[in-house]
């Protein structure tokens, strides 16, 4: 019944835009990881009472932030293909996906972070700097390991943004479940492929979504 149901789904074609779609989502999970906590740091430790206070450097780091995070993905995208082509060689295929799915999810997560961090306890960082404890003690021993729980909430809340993302980014080629969804399904009206690249998509963000809230129910000593 269902080899009737998805009678012109080619395993092969299938099984290589399930990957890709994994390799993106990866890939850029881990770059926006770290793009995304250097951002968060930066936004709060210059700002107002912070370890490095610095006005100027807030604004702009707030003004990056927001100014990326405002724009739709699928303008980002387009925009971003003379700089893809630039870094990347080309602007088609999975890795010339991956320079817009960072720069627009790392200001999202980094305002993530920025919350996180604002969680922290004062009276531990306090006592950390009555301690003699140097900034970067401050950020690598009581800070971050005190916000990982959130710090994996959020990772896990834009992991699920960015299969989204992949998909989008799929329609103009860069290949993963969405290209395939969009030009072999959609455009020769096969819609079983379409539906069954929905299921796995589905699939795929709890898959993400388990494994995010496991780790943070581990690291969570509340």
């Amino acid at each position: 019944m269902l080899t009737d149901l998805f009678s012109t789904i080619k395993i092969e074609d299938f099984m290589e835009a399930t990957y890709e779609t994994f390799y993106m989502t990866i890939i850029a999970l881990i770059g926006t990881f770290i793009f995304g906590i250097m951002l968060g740091l930066l936004l709060f430790l210059t700002n107002k009472g912070g370890l490095w206070q610095n006005k100027w450097i807030n604004f702009l780091t707030a003004t990056f932030v927001n100014v990326f995070r405002a724009i739709p993905f699928i303008i980002l995208i387009l925009l971003l293909f003379p700089f893809t082509d630039f870094i990347v060689g080309t602007i088609r295929g999975p890795n010339a996906a991956l320079p817009a799915l960072i720069i627009g999810a790392a200001p999202f997560y980094g305002r993530l972070v920025e919350i996180a961090l604002r969680e922290v306890d004062k009276g531990v960082i306090e006592a950390a700097k009555a301690m003699g404890a140097k900034t970067r003690t401050i950020i690598f021993k009581v800070l971050l390991p005190e916000a990982m729980p959130a710090l994996i909430s959020g990772i896990t809340v834009t992991a699920i943004a960015l299969i989204g993302y992949t998909a989008m980014a799929g329609a103009i080629g860069a290949g993963g479940l969405g290209s395939y969804a969009y030009y072999s399904g959609f455009q020769r009206r096969d819609f079983d492929i379409v539906l069954l690249c929905s299921i796995i998509i589905v699939l795929i963000v709890f898959l993400f979504q388990f494994i995010g809230d496991f780790i943070t129910r581990k690291l969570d000593k509340r």
